[in-house]
C-alpha cells in the first residue's frame, strides 16, 4: 500500500503577519474535497526573510496535525451542514414537534446567520462568546432567551463531539450570558375574578374550553387532545396531546395522569356534550370535520372578538396564564405546594413554586395583616419599654 506523502507546509509573509499554507480534506457541498488553506501564525517582528524559530515551530505543530488529523475527512464540515444533516435528523427522532419548532427557530433566527459558515472543528470558546454577545447586543432578548440559545448551541457541540465531528472540550461550556441582558418579563396568572369576568362574556364552546384551561390546568395541546372516553369517574385522564395536527404522548411521564373535574366545570362539560349530540367517544372539543378543534381558531374567532366587544380584551394573557392561574389560585386558598404539583403534573415541586405560583400585591398586604393580628401585644410591650436614654449606664 502506497503511503500518503506528508506535507511540510509553506511559510510566507502577508500584511505584516506570518502564515503557513497547506492542503486539507474537507466536506464541501456534500463531497470530500482537498482544498488549499492558510492559517495565521503571528506578527512579523524581525527584518529577515527567514521566519523566526518560534514561527517555524508553530507551523510545524500545525502541519503535523494536518498530516495526522484527529478527524476523518468526512467529518470535517461546516456548522450549518452539521446542524441540517446530522443534528436535526437525530434529535427529531425523540423530540416533540413543538419542541423541534423551538430548536429550529433558535437556529434559523439567531445562530445560523452568525455561525453556519464556520468549520465545526475550528470553533473555540471565544467564537461562541462573540456570537452570544452579538445576539444580546440589540437588547431585545431577555437573559432567559439568550440562555436557551446557549443551551441549544451546547447541545449541538455535544452531539458533534459524540459523533466524531469535534475534538476537545465543548466550546460553549465556559461562555457567559451578557450581564446587561434584559431581565425576563414576569409571566401572568389569571385571578379568579378575571376568570369569572372572561367566562361571563364568552360564547360556547369557547367558554367551556377556557373553563377547562382555568380549572384543570391542562396545557393547550392537552385540551385539544381531550377525548370523551378519557373523561370518566369525575376525572379527565390525560393520554395525549395535539399540536399543529401532530398527536403525541403527554409532555412528560408525570404529565400522564388523571385530573379531578370540579362540579361547575363538570356541568359545563355535560352541557357541551348534550349540544354535540351526546357522543361517547372522540374529541371533546371537535371541529365540524370531527377532528380536534384548533385552539388558535377558538382564540381568534370567539375569545378575542367577545372580549373586545365587552371592552375586556386587556384581560387576555394567553392560554398558559390559565395554568399558572390554577396554581396561584389554589395556593391562595391554602392548598400545599406539593398538592398543587400533583394537580399540575410537574416533575418536581420547585417548578410549581417558581413558575406557577404568583403572589399578587393584595396577597402580600393580607399576609401582613394576618401577621399584625397574630402579634397585637408587641405594640403595648414596646410602648412601655424604656428608651435607650432611660437605661442605666454601666460604671467601671
Amino acid at each position: 500500500m502506497r503511503r500518503k506523502r506528508e506535507q511540510s507546509g509553506q511559510i510566507f509573509k502577508r500584511h505584516g503577519s506570518w502564515y503557513v499554507r497547506f492542503y486539507e480534506s474537507r466536506v464541501v457541498e456534500g463531497e470530500v474535497k482537498r482544498i488549499r488553506r492558510a492559517k495565521r501564525l503571528g506578527e512579523v517582528t524581525t527584518r529577515g526573510k527567514r521566519p523566526p524559530a518560534q514561527i517555524e515551530k508553530q507551523a510545524g505543530e500545525m502541519i503535523s496535525t494536518v498530516n495526522r488529523p484527529q478527524l476523518i475527512p468526512e467529518n470535517v464540515v461546516k456548522l450549518g451542514d452539521f446542524v441540517d444533516r446530522v443534528y436535526f435528523p437525530r434529535i427529531e427522532q425523540h423530540m416533540r414537534p413543538s419542541t423541534m419548532k423551538g430548536y429550529r427557530d433558535i437556529w434559523g433566527n439567531h445562530l445560523k446567520p452568525r455561525c453556519a459558515h464556520v468549520w465545526v472543528k475550528e470553533v473555540k470558546t471565544y467564537h461562541v462568546q462573540q456570537w452570544l454577545d452579538d445576539i444580546a447586543l440589540p437588547g431585545t432578548l431577555s437573559r432567559r432567551s439568550i440562555q436557551h440559545i446557549k443551551c441549544s448551541l451546547s447541545a449541538i457541540f455535544k452531539l458533534a463531539k459524540q459523533q466524531g465531528y469535534f475534538v476537545g472540550e465543548n466550546p460553549v461550556r465556559d461562555t457567559a450570558v451578557a450581564p446587561n441582558a434584559k431581565e425576563p418579563q414576569q409571566t401572568y396568572a389569571y385571578s379568579l375574578d378575571e376568570i369569572r369576568a372572561i367566562l361571563a362574556v364568552l360564547p360556547e364552546p369557547a367558554a367551556t374550553i377556557f373553563a377547562t384551561a382555568a380549572f384543570t390546568g391542562l396545557r393547550r395541546g392537552e385540551i385539544r387532545g381531550m377525548r370523551w372516553e378519557d373523561y370518566r369517574d369525575g376525572e379527565i385522564h390525560v393520554t395525549q396531546s395535539v399540536w399543529e395536527g401532530h398527536t403525541t404522548e403527554p409532555k412528560t411521564f408525570q404529565s400522564r395522569g388523571a385530573v379531578p373535574i370540579i362540579r361547575p366545570l363538570a356541568r359545563m362539560l355535560e352541557g357541551h356534550r348534550m349540544r354535540c349530540g351526546n357522543p361517547e367517544s372522540g374529541p371533546i372539543f371537535a371541529a365540524s370535520n370531527g377532528k380536534p378543534l384548533s385552539m388558535n381558531n377558538v382564540l381568534g374567532r370567539a375569545i378575542l372578538p367577545a372580549l373586545r366587544k365587552a371592552e375586556l380584551d386587556s384581560l387576555w394573557h394567553g392560554w398558559h396564564a390559565a395554568r399558572r392561574g390554577l396554581g396561584s389560585n389554589l395556593y391562595v386558598l391554602g392548598i400545599p405546594e406539593k398538592t398543587i404539583q400533583t394537580i399540575l403534573r410537574h416533575a418536581n415541586v420547585s417548578t410549581t413554586s417558581t413558575y406557577y405560583i404568583k403572589t399578587a400585591p393584595a396577597d402580600a398586604t393580607a399576609a401582613m395583616a394576618k401577621l399584625e393580628s397574630a402579634v397585637p401585644q408587641l405594640g403595648n410591650d414596646w410602648a412601655t419599654k424604656p428608651s435607650d436614654s432611660q437605661l442605666p449606664v454601666a460604671v467601671n
